[in-house]
């Protein structure tokens, strides 16, 4: 019988790879919600926050849509009731809400550039003083998109 003793050893390399693609993420879209209100003569204001996370330096525009409301449009969205009566809102870019929040690339989204991190953009919205339709609760659906 032989004893045998490993005295020899061999080394190597291995390569770790990761490609990093540019990306951008919706990671939340948060409820604008007006709140209870009765009869709406004047106008209610409310902001809510989006939040993107992009890669490091890639740039993105941040796109709203009509939303579902039969009729809307972006200068005049439509929250529906189950009756399907209507309120009319605008949702804006800016804080003096007068910069309507479309989907038009270099027309009438937001503009940013990713840092790896989740970046919050505030969305404004109003809903203008109007004749107030029966009581009950109104919603609508807005997309988000990001485009990079």
């Amino acid at each position: 019988m032989t004893n045998s003793a490993f005295a020899a050893t061999a080394a190597g390399n291995m390569t770790v790879r990761l490609t990093i693609t540019n990306e951008c993420k919706v990671q939340t879209g948060g409820d604008l919600n007006f709140g209870s209100h009765g009869v709406i003569d004047a106008n209610l204001d409310q902001t809510t926050l989006i939040g993107v996370q992009c890669t490091s330096g890639q740039t993105y525009n941040v796109g709203l849509g009509v939303g579902k409301g039969s009729g809307a449009t972006l200068a005049v969205r439509k929250m529906t009731s189950p009756a399907a009566a209507t309120i009319n809102y605008t949702i804006y870019r800016d804080s003096a809400r007068t910069l309507v929040w479309g989907e038009t690339v270099g027309t009438d989204t937001v503009t940013g550039t990713g840092d790896g991190n989740v970046q919050n953009i505030t969305a404004y919205g109003r809903v203008p003083a109007q004749l107030t339709p029966a009581a009950g609760d109104y919603t609508d659906t807005v997309a988000i998109t990001v485009t990079y």
